[in-house]
């Protein structure tokens, strides 16, 4: 400082600091509610930059009165700079992390609004909030006076031996990348790979896919492991699919009335059960003369593939009920054996002189 406080000196700034903290406390007040109408609001960006200024704007009123107080002390010019020059990293410290929220918060919000984006995958969310940190950190250190170029080339240098270093784990990033953008694969999606493995995608984040079996069980799958399987995505191009339950009656049954029946049960089938297809045609097709019963195809159309199960539980039931009230018979497999009448000869049983031993009837 260049002298002694006086009164004359602590009134302005008082009066400035207050003035900075009343100003943020009622811009904090007025962005809560603002945040409150943002919440009825269809689209959620705005709920994520309301959020955002909740944090920036009285932190940067506080600031601002801060350094007004400061301005009018009798400091020194190097006190003056430091004082400056710490409310300007503060600032951009809490800008930096606001703006890394927003980001990934618009992206997060972006994506779940699209179909066939990955809403739920943390891969584009992290890879934006490293983003803007880093380029705060940058900022920051070019606002202290330390040169950031030496630093970018030590980076550049360094790299290489760290990408040697990781080759898996960038496999396992790059390929998170290509599938997402590739849209092959999205979070909700059922999957079946090569190696048996089955389920819904919870998430891809940066290193591996997060996949939920039926049975609750979660299987961890690195993203290079994932690219280069061969895969069934059962909910692309559409998520409805078709299931085929194979059926047979007898040889002495009307096929009119059987396919008649069974495409009425179906129809019932599709009007009645969760996850069916309600305009679903009904498909009978016969397709082979068994042994003891003729084959044939039902067709029925489900919403998504976990639907099959509880769709094909119902209308077995319902169509053997049914073919019973009917009188179409459903026979059972049968055979006809033929014994033959005469000499039996157990070749592994001989008698001394070579002569196999024989049972008559």
């Amino acid at each position: 400082m260049t002298g002694d406080l006086t009164v004359d000196d602590l009134v302005p700034a008082g009066i400035a600091l207050a003035a900075g903290l009343l100003g943020a406390f009622l811009l904090r007040a007025l962005l809560r509610w603002l945040a409150g109408h943002a919440d009825r609001t269809r689209w959620g960006g705005d709920d994520v930059i309301v959020a955002a200024l909740r944090t920036v704007a009285p932190w940067g009123v506080f600031s601002a009165g801060t350094a007004a107080a400061a301005a009018a002390l009798p400091l020194t010019r190097t006190v003056q700079h430091n004082v400056n020059q710490v409310l300007t990293v503060l600032m951009i410290f809490v800008v930096t992390v606001s703006a890394a929220r927003v980001v990934a918060g618009l992206v997060r919000t972006v994506t779940a609004s699209r179909s066939g984006v990955a809403g739920s995958a943390t891969i584009f969310v992290n890879i934006t909030r490293v983003l803007v940190l880093a380029l705060g950190f940058l900022v920051v250190l070019q606002t202290l006076g330390i040169s950031i170029a030496p630093m970018l080339t030590a980076l550049g240098v360094g790299g290489l031996a760290v990408a040697l270093a990781l080759q898996d784990t960038l496999a396992n990033l790059f390929a998170g990348v290509h599938i997402l953008a590739s849209k092959t694969v999205q979070p909700g999606d059922y999957i079946r790979l090569s190696s048996g493995e089955e389920g819904y995608v919870e998430d891809i984040n940066w290193r591996q896919t997060t996949v939920r079996e039926l049975s609750n069980n979660l299987v961890v799958i690195p993203n290079g492991q994932l690219a280069k399987s061969n895969m069934t995505n059962f909910m692309r191009p559409e998520q409805e699919l078709t299931i085929l339950v194979q059926a047979g009656v007898a040889y002495d049954s009307d096929l009119d009335e059987v396919e008649r029946v069974t495409a009425e049960v179906v129809t019932e089938i599709m009007t009645e059960i969760t996850g069916a297809v309600p305009e679903h045609e009904p498909a009978v097709r016969f397709h082979t003369f068994g042994d003891s019963r003729i084959g044939f195809t039902v067709i029925l159309g489900v919403g998504e593939f976990s639907d099959q199960y509880r769709i094909k539980h119902e209308f077995i039931k319902r169509l053997h009920r049914r073919y019973r009230e009917e009188g179409i018979r459903i026979p059972a497999p049968a055979r006809t054996v033929a014994l033959q009448q005469g000499a039996v000869v157990f070749p592994r049983q001989r008698a001394a002189d070579g002569v196999p031993h024989t049972l008559h009837d």
